[in-house]
């Protein structure tokens, strides 16, 4: 099994081959079809899901992949590790101008996401992150050579007594997430796409997120890997752990929130 702090230089280098290839797709006339959900799938999403793929199979041989593209995904081995991959998360925002969407690679140990990388290519920004190993973040362009990136702290912050600022999804902004940011200290809401929510939390620049509508394991583990090795924790909104692995319910997760450091920590 590979040290996750160690596999971690070989997601980034994946991922970034990963978003070179969803910009290079962008930028020409590309192919749109619907999934029997109704929800959009492009040319990108294909072509990024077969670099991860091979990628993965280089880097990380043995270990189980799951993935939102992958038709047939295999259940996880029990508590073992096993790899959560969306190779395009928020492809509305693809298809729209915002560039608010994401790459994500994740590594799962015993239910929970041990280290993540999260690529925006459009906004030329990468995070990534090990639980225990601690989180970063830099600029890195469509094509730029990952291995050279310059690496800053990501650092989520202790959360203030008020004045919080909160990150809800652009475009899934339901009742309940409402309900739930008007009893909190919130002085500011942002609305952004992806799984980019996680990682302004892990850079301190927002104290929570929560998210009650549906989403899906490959949506969330990345970013909870990089927002957690941050020093950030996600939760159910009861303060359960929030956990990954749950094939019986096709990898569909139930509500969480992310949360900023605690204080004092």
């Amino acid at each position: 099994m590979p040290d996750p702090a160690s596999l971690l230089p070989h997601l980034v280098a994946i991922a970034a081959e990963a978003g070179a290839r969803i910009i290079a797709i962008r930028q020409r006339p590309h192919a749109v079809a619907g999934k029997a959900d109704g929800s959009p799938v492009t040319e990108a999403d294909l072509a990024a899901e077969a670099v991860i793929a091979a990628g993965l199979a280089q880097v990380a041989p043995g270990i189980p992949v799951v993935s939102e593209e992958d038709a047939h995904r295999p259940a996880p081995p029990g508590d073992g590790a096993f790899l959560l991959v969306d190779p395009l998360d928020g492809t509305r925002e693809f298809l729209g101008q915002s560039g608010e969407f994401t790459v994500n690679i994740a590594l799962i140990e015993g239910g929970r996401p041990v280290c993540g990388v999260v690529y925006a290519p459009a906004l030329s920004r990468i995070w990534r992150g090990a639980v225990g190993h601690g989180a970063e973040h830099a600029v890195l362009p469509p094509g730029a050579d990952a291995g050279a990136a310059a690496w800053t702290p990501s650092l989520a912050r202790p959360r203030p007594d008020e004045g919080w600022t909160a990150v809800a999804s652009r475009s899934h902004l339901d009742a309940e997430t409402r309900d739930f940011l008007a009893r909190l200290p919130v002085a500011e809401s942002r609305s952004i796409g992806s799984s980019l929510k996680f990682c302004l939390v892990a850079d301190g620049e927002a104290d929570v997120y929560p998210r009650f509508g549906p989403t899906c394991e490959w949506d969330t583990a990345a970013g909870q890997a990089v927002l957690e090795a941050a020093g950030g924790r996600v939760t159910r909104p009861d303060g359960a752990p929030f956990l990954y692995g749950k094939a019986a319910q096709g990898y569909r997760n139930g509500p969480f929130v992310a949360w900023g450091r605690e204080p004092g920590r």
